[in-house]
């Protein structure tokens, strides 16, 4: 015999702010709530509503019960009044842990110099050298050796992909290669790279 499904839960919603009844404590105005909560769903507040009906004539303890529910309300964090019943039900879970923004991870920069020659106005050539900063190298004062050693000038300057290189008038792109491993020990000349017909070869 198959099993018999279990009948669906039955929500009722408040007629005055629209939330189930047993969230009305969080809603905007509890305390209008509470007519239409006592002769519609007495079984969910049964203290709150005998309190409220007992002091409707004495007027005093209506205080005490708005000092209730505001000690209930402060540790619930509550965004706008405006909660529909519809949206109840998101509302009440508890929030899903934040993930990370997504996106493909950073990674890590491979540690080489890349040098290329560049020949502008078919006639003036430009040795570009870039990465020389993964080795802990300091552009500014590199552009003043290399522009000092080939008699030439240098400057730091962005690139294409807004990072910093050392432009060298000149082609000087078979001579720098011993000079930077003489001048920065760090780097080995197993990290240098030519461009050369859009391919990067060693330069070693």
């Amino acid at each position: 015999m198959a099993a018999e499904k279990p009948a669906p839960v039955r929500v009722l919603y408040c007629g005055v702010c629209g939330l189930p009844a047993e969230y009305c404590e969080f809603g905007p105005d509890f305390e209008r709530c509470k007519p239409w909560l006592r002769a519609h769903a007495p079984g969910v507040y049964p203290d709150d509503l005998v309190a409220a009906s007992s002091s409707s004539g004495g007027g005093g303890g209506g205080d005490k019960d708005v000092d209730k529910v505001g000690e209930r309300l402060q540790g619930v964090g509550i965004s706008d009044g405006s909660t529909s019943a519809a949206g109840d039900a998101s509302a009440s879970k508890p929030q899903e842990v934040k993930r990370l923004p997504g996106g493909k991870l950073k990674k890590k920069e491979k540690q080489e110099v890349v040098i290329e020659k560049i020949v502008r106005n078919k006639r003036k050539c430009v040795t570009v050298v870039k990465g020389l900063e993964l080795f802990g190298v300091k552009l500014s004062d590199a552009s003043k050796k290399l522009g000092k050693k080939f008699a030439t000038g240098a400057s730091v300057v962005k690139g294409p992909t807004e990072k910093e290189q050392i432009d060298v008038q000149g082609d000087i792109s078979y001579d720098i290669v011993e000079f930077i491993t003489d001048t920065w020990p760090d780097v080995p000349e197993s990290a240098i790279f030519f461009i050369e017909d859009g391919r990067k070869v060693p330069a070693a």
